[in-house]
């Protein structure tokens, strides 16, 4: 591709000769006014005349021989908003954009398959990416520039010249789009691994020892900056550092998770997690709050107590469902998809961090005598200093240091944060509050409903288990549709758009660990129906593997394959988990041979990059180590179910029944006077044990 971007660098260098411009000095309304995305409305009153993404604006570029001006953003992205500001806004780059271009806006989170498509290509044009992002394609939809924030010169700049190519010389725009798109039909496109399968300890351990040169042992993490949390690398390498006993690689997820926690990464004040750190120290964040990550997050620290009982991690939990509860869910049981980065300061300016930061002097007058403690838990100093006078909240020392320094009790302490949280908030809570992105989306409700299953599982707080029921239910009632199938998107009382990959993934995944709790035979059979209606839609029988997009969805420039996971893990290495366990459940051969042609297929690139497979890594374990299939029938199964989770053992499944059941894993094993647990390997079962901690010895054998 390297002639591909020398191409396009000599006939798109960008002038940044200035122009005369004016601000917007009045409201407009484009087609935008009619959708639910709140990302699109906030851009329905901008002088450019943008469209969603549907076939009517596809048919009308190819009608009026249009180039297509693709942005594409996200609700709680501050530079998406920079760029709004500065060019969007502003009525004579409007009058640009409209005359030579039909302008189209582009939410990512409910259409992540179009975004999947122009990523791809701005990545191979500039060797970057990110949001927002903007690409210009022929009226056919393929790709022939992109970019992503651009200053207003440098964006009119851009688009002038591009027009001028597209009217004089077309032919060199077609001739690029021709072979860009070869390029984007090779990425994302998997081949079907021929080699026999070969699973083994030897191919793990050599991946971790090479991911780990590249650890962060003062701070946690990656050692580098942005510090994005990743919480999928962290809950293979906890399961990986338990299952073989590596006190070093333990001890940097303990001091990454806790890291994490003392960060302004985290909102010490309101509970959850921001999207990402800027610095090293996971001190100043981007600060959106996105759902997807406080669901992962919540599962990663529930795992992370089980086997540490550190407190502060029950803490974490805690708080986090605390805000998801308070800030991020519905009545009916749903869950809103994120927070703003920006919000107003008092002068009415939208400003990144602004509902969040805290000044000095502000703080004494609040605090009055607890103001040198508070600092100094706090770090109101120079570890705690932001910009412009302002402090992002992080701690440096725990409890039991800052205990001791100040001749403290515990409970003194705990008395004086829980004041100082009530005082700060009320406060807070009367600033201008970031912008909520209220739409629903089904798989990112999915991975914070698991987020609930697994607190319950851990803590036992009959809250959780009842806010991931009424979840549960919501997606059923509201986002399976009649013919089977998921629907991605839920706003104002409508369940939209055709799923993705990732909704079907999720929901199996959320739903197989509902079952495993509640022994409720609806969630497993409902995952099993799920996961055929993905084989139906969504599966390449060529390689094995499942597209991202259903057979039943609109063409696009090039049909993905995700498999590299990412922040949120990719929805064919959940799959393949999926598919791991609904084999035994099911005793299927037919999902136990795809989900080994799965892991074989992408095996080979596994150790190049480790931690963009670290989901893969995790079921590559089942097969590395035993597997264990745990059934317990009687009367007393869900108690006994409750107490052998209150150990750590992440290569087990759990079947039960508390009256006769025909599943595989269940048949026959009923008896009237006794609750019996059976502990089985490859089908291979020991003798059945009534008490938990026979059976966990067996477990742990």
């Amino acid at each position: 591709m390297k002639h591909l971007q020398l191409f396009l660098f000599i006939i798109l260098i960008i002038s940044c000769k200035g122009q005369n411009t004016t601000p917007m000095e009045h409201k407009y309304t484009n087609d935008l006014i009619h959708e639910t995305s709140p990302y699109l409305l906030q851009h329905a009153h901008n002088p450019v005349n943008w469209n969603a993404w549907n076939e009517k604006t596809l048919a009308k570029a190819k009608e009026e021989k249009k180039l297509l001006l693709i942005s594409i953003g996200y609700s709680a992205c501050h530079w998406c908003h920079v760029m709004e500001h500065e060019s969007f806004e502003d009525s004579l780059v409007a009058q640009v954009m409209n005359k030579s271009f039909i302008n189209i806006k582009v939410d990512r989170e409910e259409r992540p398959d179009v975004d999947q498509v122009y990523i791809n290509a701005v990545q191979l044009m500039t060797g970057r990416a990110g949001w927002p992002l903007n690409a210009i394609a022929l009226p056919d939809g393929r790709p022939v520039w992109g970019e992503t924030y651009l200053p207003k010169k440098q964006w009119i700049s851009a688009l002038e010249q591009i027009t001028k190519l597209y009217n004089e010389k077309p032919e060199k725009l077609y001739e690029y789009a021709d072979k860009l798109e070869q390029g984007l039909k090779t990425l994302d496109i998997v081949k079907l691994n021929t080699d026999t399968p070969v699973f083994e300890p030897n191919y793990i351990q050599s991946a971790v020892k090479k991911w780990s040169v590249n650890f962060d042992n003062n701070h946690g993490g990656a050692n580098r900056a942005p510090k994005f949390m990743n919480p999928d690398n962290y809950k293979f390498l906890l399961r990986y550092a338990h299952q073989t006993n590596d006190k070093k690689l333990m001890d940097h997820v303990n001091l990454t998770l806790k890291k994490m926690a003392y960060g302004g990464v985290f909102d010490q004040l309101g509970g959850g997690f921001s999207r990402y750190s800027v610095d090293i120290k996971w001190h100043v964040p981007h600060f959106e709050k996105m759902l997807y990550d406080n669901g992962q997050l919540v599962s990663l620290y529930s795992d992370a107590y089980l086997i540490t009982k550190d407190e502060l991690y029950k803490d974490i939990v805690t708080e986090t469902l605390d805000y998801i509860k308070t800030e991020m869910t519905t009545e009916n049981g749903a869950f809103y998809s994120s927070l703003d980065a920006d919000s107003n300061t008092p002068e009415g300016e939208l400003e990144e961090g602004a509902f969040y930061v805290w000044q000095k002097d502000s703080l004494k007058t609040i605090l009055k005598d607890d103001y040198e403690l508070f600092s100094d838990y706090y770090n109101i100093n120079s570890y705690g200093l932001w910009e412009h006078d302002n402090y992002v909240l992080i701690r440096k020392d725990d409890d039991e240091n800052i205990i001791e320094k100040h001749g403290l009790t515990k409970a003194s302490l705990s008395e004086k944060k829980k004041s100082w949280k009530q005082t700060l908030l009320t406060i807070r809570n009367k600033r201008s509050k970031p912008r909520l992105d209220d739409k629903t989306l089904t798989s990112w409700n999915a991975l914070m409903l698991r987020g609930y299953i697994d607190a319950y599982r851990v803590f036992g707080n009959d809250s959780y288990l009842a806010a991931a029921k009424k979840n549960a239910q919501f997606i059923i009632t509201n986002q399976l549709r009649e013919d089977g199938g998921l629907n991605h998107n839920y706003k104002d009382g409508k369940s939209t758009i055709n799923g993705y990959l990732e909704d079907y993934a999720t929901a199996i995944d959320a739903f197989l660990a509902l079952y495993e709790i509640t022994l409720n035979e609806t969630w497993l059979t409902t995952s099993r129906d799920l996961a055929n209606y993905a084989f139906d839609h969504f599966f390449d029988d060529t390689s094995k593997m499942f597209y991202f997009t259903s057979n039943e969805d609109e063409s696009l420039v090039s049909r993905s394959i995700e498999y590299r996971d990412n922040v949120i893990p990719a929805s064919n290495s959940i799959m393949a988990k999926n598919l791991f366990k609904l084999s035994h459940y099911f005793d299927n051969a037919h999902y136990r041979e795809t989900t080994v042609s799965m892991l074989n297929n992408v095996k080979p690139e596994m150790q190049e990059y480790p931690s963009a497979y670290s989901n893969w890594f995790d079921l590559m374990l089942n097969y590395t180590h035993p597997y264990y299939e745990v059934a317990i029938v009687g009367a007393d199964a869900k108690t006994k179910i409750n107490t052998l989770n209150q150990t750590y053992i992440p290569n087990k499944l759990i079947a039960g029944s508390t009256s006769e059941n025909n599943l595989p894993l269940l048949e026959n094993r009923y008896t009237p006077n006794n609750t019996l647990i059976y502990v089985c390997v490859n089908k291979v079962c020991q003798l059945p044990v009534s008490e938990v901690d026979k059976a966990i010895d067996l477990l742990k054998k």
